[in-house]
């Protein structure tokens, strides 16, 4: 089915960010959308809209060792970064879209959503590793979040392979 990627990368960007009022609003849209999400829009649904804050910045907001920043995987807080934070500015930006988020244009929810708008997965593939290693570290820490990650990789080539699925 043409899109599907893309609405599923449009759907798990909006659940990998804070569950804020707009959030819970689009949670029926997001369960019809995006089926491979459903345990965790389902998880979302029945949890008070407080509680699901508190996990959101319990898992992404105290923990480095989950990190939605993809450059964070691979260089660090070092000078590297900062070259690799231009390289996604500039990729969006040959894509017609200027990156003028709050977040750093590295942050997964920014990526997945270019990626739903533009097609062009050659950021999630570049920063497989580092969507692998998130995605086990949530499934290791026992958060719903963990199914997001688990569909996302899902999509993309195995390391092996260059062709997408």
């Amino acid at each position: 089915m043409p899109g599907s990627f893309e609405m599923l990368y449009q759907a798990a960007a909006l659940c990998l960010t804070y569950p804020d009022d707009d959030f819970r609003a689009r949670l029926p849209l997001l369960r019809e959308a995006a089926p491979q999400l459903r345990e965790f829009t389902d998880h979302a649904a029945v949890t008070p809209q407080g509680e699901l804050q508190a996990h959101y910045v319990e898992v992404f907001d105290f923990r480095n060792r989950h990190s939605l920043y993809l450059s964070r995987w691979r260089d660090g807080d070092t000078r590297r970064r900062g070259m690799s934070l231009v390289r996604f500015k500039d990729l969006y930006r040959a894509h017609g879209l200027e990156f003028t988020g709050e977040e750093l244009p590295d942050f997964l929810p920014a990526v997945l959503e270019f990626v739903a708008r533009t097609g062009e997965t050659e950021l999630l593939v570049e920063h497989r590793d580092a969507l692998e290693q998130l995605r086990s570290r949530l499934t290791a820490f026992g958060t719903p979040y963990a199914c997001v990650l688990d569909a996302v990789c899902a999509t993309l080539p195995s390391a092996s392979s260059g062709a997408r699925p």
